[in-house]
This record gives structure tokens, C-alpha cells and sequence, in this order.
């Protein structure tokens, strides 16, 4: 296939999927051919709204080339303007570097940071291949962010991140922009924050999304564990006391009852619609992910991907897990509420109960919230939120959403 066609396609079916919103946005795409940036792929692939994993480290990725429609979601968020300066943390293939030079102009200024030097000098020589020029590209950890090129207009994570580093913080000039995936109690959000002259960050959007973490100085522990034999690993979040999984073990090796729940989920619902709502209304709360190609579960998990999962509640002797009610469908199916163990029931009361909640607030996704982080150590009058997450270098505060009509907004 032709190049120039195939990147015409593409940029066509984002515009008209309403990934791509801008007409600066628009132009950078249809101006940067990503198919230089994935060398040795296939035109049709390269041009393909899909994620390319591009480095692996004892078989697990550490480095992709992120989805086309996930990349312009973020660069509208990000609201790049001609002569910004700006931060990208995670290089990459150096195809979103490319991208954002093209907006912000002979006049802006582009700094791109990766821990791994291959993925650095691979970059380089793409940006080349491309004619991209106005890049600096630099090996480090970008915990630390980069001093040098500061202050940034725009700080952007192309990784995902558990906290915000006060490095970042730091390097924005003043009403700058982080926009980083922050891990908010297992899910992973794009979320664009304006730091304000008190030093809160505040924010202005929030999407769902999916990337690999940070290595280095910032790296996160992996938060599963293996639950005895029954094929599944435990997920739960970092702010919260982690159940034992041999208990978990027990009280999953011991079903009870199965009801039939109102509505229809999605696997979209079930990770960062009502599985968000659950994570900051509910303590308690995990996601069981399958491990092993069949599990000892009696109920068919979501799919999501080439693994199953879902969202759950935990007690000392209960568990309450969203199942399937059916075979899996491509969007919204019939669920159920499994109950195990003896508190297995009043667990799915108040599942069932969040379930209901979740649909009169309007079947409300990520972009319904609003997120606030308060630095550690910021001189600010004191804010409030309904949920507030403690992390290492903030507290996140987590606004319920306001009702609203329509579900998740990617």
C-alpha cells in the first residue's frame, strides 16, 4: 500500500472518530509518516490504529509505539501552541516528538527523555530518516525530568506513572501543563493538569488509557499476585491494605450464589467506567486477572485482550466478583454478581448497590472526573474531595462526577 494514502486513511478515520478535534493536531499528522518510525513493518501496519510493542525485555514489552488514536486523544489534551517548550518523557520511537515539533514550530522547542539509550539512538535515526530535526533527544531517567530545557510549557508522560514526581512539578513554568497516565486506585488516566500560582495542580481533562510504566528511579512494584492454584492473579491498589492471597484462595475455592445484575457492561464499563466508580466509592476493591488459559472460577471473566479479568470486592471471608452472564459479546452484555465465602453476600448487596449508584450518576466514565493533586509540601489552603488519594509525592483528590447523559468517553 502506498504510504502517503495509507497515512491519509488513518489521519481521515481519527478526524472522523472525533480522535483528532484540532486542525494544528491534524496537520502534524498528515505532515509526520509514521511508517519512518516503525522500520521493517509493514505500510498497512504501520499506518494501522494499533499499538506496536518495539522492545522487549525476558519477554515482557518495555517499550511501544503508542496506538494513533491514543496519541492524538493526548495531544488534545495537551494543547500545544506554536513556541511552547516541551517535556516528553519516554521517547520512544520518537514518532510523538516529531509530532509535537510540527506544532510548535521553529519557534518551540522539543526535548525528549528516555532511560534507555538504544530507544534513544533508534529515535535519532528515525527523526532523521523523517527530516525531523528541531528534537533533542537525551538518555536519563525521567524521574528527574531534564533541568536543562526548563521551564517546560508542557510536561507529557508517555509512560504511565504512580505518582507525580517533584521534579516535574518543579521544571513547569508557571501555568505550564503536566499531562502524565496516572495509575488512580488501578485504573491508569491521561490526565491534563495546569499547575496554578498556589502550586495545585488542577485539572483540566481526563481520558482512559493504557501504557507501559516507568523504569528507573520511578518505577512501580508490580501490584499482582498469584492466587493459589486457581489460574488468577490479585490486583489491588496502592493505597490500600493488600488482601492475603492465600485467603483469597480459600474464599474463591468456595462459590455461592450467582444474581443476575440490571444492565448491560461492556468491558470498557468494567475497567474505567463502573470499575473506576467502584475503586473511588468502595473500599475493598480488586481485580481478579487471569494468568492461565483456564481458571478453577465457575463464571467466564471479561476479555481483555488475550487475558480475562474483572472488577471485585474483598473481605476477610467474602468476595464478590462482576461476571458474565452469557457468552462474551464485542460491546454491552447481560453480568451477573458472583458471591464466595460466608460475607460473600453482603459483599454483593453492596456491589449491586454501587451498580445502581453507578447507573444514576449517568453510567459515568474517566472523563467525568475531575482530579486535583496537592503536591507533598505545597503552602496551600487546605482542599477537600469527597476521595482523596494518599501517594508518596501528592494526595490526588478525586471529584464525583457530576450526572451526566452519556457514557464513557474515551
Amino acid at each position: 500500500m502506498d504510504a502517503e494514502r495509507a497515512r491519509s486513511r488513518m489521519v481521515d478515520a481519527l478526524r472522523e472518530a472525533g480522535r483528532i478535534r484540532s486542525a494544528a493536531v491534524e496537520e502534524a499528522f498528515r505532515g509526520v509518516p509514521r511508517h519512518l518510525f516503525l522500520p521493517g513493518l509493514a505500510v498497512a501496519d504501520a499506518y494501522a490504529d494499533e499499538a506496536v510493542a518495539v522492545q522487549f525485555t525476558e519477554g515482557v514489552a518495555t517499550s511501544s509505539a503508542s496506538q494513533p488514536s491514543m496519541m492524538a486523544i493526548m495531544l488534545e489534551q495537551l494543547g500545544l501552541r506554536p513556541g511552547h517548550r516541551v517535556l516528553e518523557i519516554g521517547a520512544g520511537t520518537g514518532y510523538n516528538a516529531a509530532l509535537m515539533s510540527r506544532i510548535v514550530g521553529p519557534t518551540g522547542a522539543v526535548t525528549a527523555v528516555d532511560i534507555d539509550e538504544e530507544l534513544v539512538d533508534r529515535a535519532a535515526v528515525h527523526l532523521a530518516s523523517a527530516r525531523v530535526y528541531g528534537v533533542d533527544l537525551v538518555a536519563a531517567d525521567g524521574a528527574n525530568g531534564y533541568p536543562p530545557g526548563g521551564p517546560y510549557d508542557r510536561i507529557v508522560l508517555t509512560v504511565g506513572s504512580d505518582d507525580v514526581q517533584p521534579a516535574w512539578v518543579a521544571q513547569l513554568a508557571p501555568g505550564g501543563r503536566l499531562l502524565l497516565p496516572l495509575a488512580v486506585r488501578g485504573s491508569q488516566l491521561s490526565v491534563a493538569l495546569d499547575l496554578g500560582p498556589d502550586g495545585v495542580l488542577r485539572c483540566d481533562s481526563v481520558r482512559s488509557c493504557a501504557f507501559i510504566r516507568l523504569r528507573g528511579a520511578a518505577a512501580s512494584a508490580d501490584a499482582s499476585r498469584v492466587v493459589g492454584d486457581l489460574g488468577i492473579a490479585l490486583q489491588t491498589p496502592d493505597d490500600a491494605p493488600e488482601p492475603d492471597p492465600g485467603g483469597v484462595a480459600r474464599v474463591l475455592a468456595d462459590p455461592r450464589e450467582r444474581r443476575p445484575a440490571p444492565g448491560r457492561l461492556s468491558v470498557v464499563d468494567i475497567w474505567d467506567g463502573f470499575g473506576l466508580w467502584l475503586a473511588l466509592t468502595e473500599p475493598g476493591v480488586c481485580r481478579l486477572i487471569e494468568v492461565e488459559p483456564e481458571t478453577q472460577l465457575p463464571d467466564d471473566l471479561f476479555p481483555l485482550g488475550s487475558e480475562g479479568g474483572t472488577v471485585a470486592l474483598t473481605s476477610g471471608d467474602g468476595v464478590a466478583a462482576v461476571v458474565l452472564d452469557g457468552p462474551p459479546e464485542p460491546g454491552p452484555g447481560p453480568v451477573a454478581v458472583r458471591e464466595f465465602g460466608p460475607e460473600g453476600a453482603a459483599l454483593g448487596d453492596r456491589l449491586l448497590a454501587a451498580l445502581d449508584s453507578w447507573v444514576a450518576a449517568g453510567r459515568a466514565g474517566a472523563a467525568d472526573w475531575r482530579l486535583t493533586v496537592v503536591p507533598t509540601g505545597t503552602d496551600a489552603p487546605v482542599l477537600t474531595a469527597p476521595q482523596v488519594i494518599v501517594k508518596r509525592h501528592c494526595r490526588v483528590l478525586a471529584e464525583l462526577p457530576r450526572p451526566s447523559s452519556s457514557a464513557m468517553d474515551p
